[in-house]
């Protein structure tokens, strides 16, 4: 298992942008898939994107073309990068890590898009 910890969040204004990070507690080079997932008050929780240790990616389909998910494997690192953020983006934004069957998951972090 791997510990992973959320930054990143924040108060922003709608069509703004912010930059989410995941640090993780080990190497993360040989995770199958990291990933982003949200959920908002009252909802259950959705995929926003993920990224295999080959670096293919996914999306949902309301985040295609704003949200770009990245790795950095010598930093056991893993960002979301958001733009053009809506307020229906707001949320509790959560990194994953799933490994050998075994799910990971980070505190989560505040996204908050309003004017």
């Amino acid at each position: 298992q791997v510990q992973l910890v959320e930054s990143g969040g924040g108060l922003v204004q709608p069509g703004g942008s912010l930059r989410l990070s995941c640090a993780a507690s080990r190497s993360i080079f040989s995770i199958h898939a990291m990933g982003w997932y949200r959920q908002a008050p009252g909802k259950q929780r959705e995929s926003v994107a993920a990224i295999t240790s080959g670096a293919s990616t996914n999306y949902a389909d309301s985040v295609k073309g704003r949200f770009t998910i990245s790795r950095d494997n010598a930093k056991n690192m893993v960002y979301l990068q958001m733009n053009s953020l809506k307020p229906e983006d707001t949320a509790v934004y959560y990194c994953n890590a799933l490994s050998h069957g075994v799910s990971s998951w980070g505190q989560g972090t505040q996204v908050t898009v309003s004017s």
